[in-house]
């Protein structure tokens, strides 16, 4: 920090920001201790100030190897979607593929398919991606954080679930991995304020039957099967009260095995199945 920035760290905690939160607003908005740019950090301080997640403000959020440029066109990804991704590689790694194919249903901002391909390519695995997400706003977000990162063997596509992929993919995919919609409505009335600067479509889904908030799981669990090859792994995150729904959802669908994994915290939230 500059001999500046400690007076306007103490600035930004009495307008009521924490120390920590005013340190990187600081090293973000002024590197070098521009003084042409504190009218940007008092404009990025009072969005903070007035309840936009910091991820937003700052533009972009470390995700296990990545930087991801976000905004408000995309989910924030958590850290429970970090241990999707560590699965989802750990599934690769013992299906022993060579050169897999994978599909990113939802992909947002790209955190999950765009760190598997990272941490693939690191182990000298040269795998492909299909992105897909039904919004172009998205999906325009998650090329960008393609190219920031130097990763090409991606292709975007542009559809709700699997209704726009190619007939030709059919078969073809070693895995199948989303982080779908599934908190349900009323979930989502009562849960934190915050909740709404994010897109509401990647966060809430439909009721399918009793089961709250589980319409787009449904449709993934059902219809994954024809879509990837006969090893093929689906890795989907799901709420923590899903999880007899996922698992009676994956025996429908013909899965011959499946389990339903805890996360850190340990609640349920991570269905594997393989063909």
């Amino acid at each position: 920090m500059t001999a500046a920035n400690p007076y306007l760290v103490d600035e930004l905690i009495a307008a009521g920001l924490p120390r920590r939160e005013a340190r990187w607003l600081i090293e973000e908005f002024m590197p070098g201790g521009d003084h042409d740019a504190i009218a940007a950090l008092r404009a990025a301080t009072q969005r903070r100030l007035d309840g936009e997640p910091l991820q937003y403000v700052i533009g972009h959020w470390p995700f296990r190897s990545l930087d991801l440029d976000l905004d408000h066109r995309v989910l924030i990804p958590r850290p429970e979607t970090e241990e999707l991704v560590e699965v989802a590689i750990d599934e690769l790694a013992t299906s022993r593929v060579v050169a897999p194919m994978i599909l990113d249903l939802g992909c947002g901002s790209g955190a999950i398919g765009l760190s598997i391909l990272f941490e693939l390519r690191t182990r000298g695995v040269g795998a492909t991606l299909v992105a897909l997400d039904r919004s172009s706003d998205a999906l325009d977000v998650a090329r960008r954080n393609a190219l920031k990162h130097h990763l090409h063997a991606v292709s975007f596509v542009a559809s709700t679930w699997f209704d726009d992929l190619d007939d030709s993919l059919r078969g073809r995919f070693d895995l199948v991995v989303a982080n779908p919609p599934y908190v349900s409505a009323d979930e989502m009335a009562s849960a934190d304020a915050v909740l709404d600067y994010e897109p509401r479509a990647a966060l809430v889904a439909n009721d399918a039957s009793d089961v709250p908030g589980f319409a787009d799981l449904a449709v993934i669990i059902s219809a994954a099967p024809q879509w990837l090859t006969p090893e093929g792994v689906l890795v989907v995150e799901h709420g923590y009260l899903q999880r007899d729904a996922v698992l009676c959802a994956a025996a429908r669908a013909g899965f011959e095995s499946f389990q339903d994994r805890d996360d850190l915290a340990g609640h349920p939230r991570v269905l594997v199945a393989r063909r």
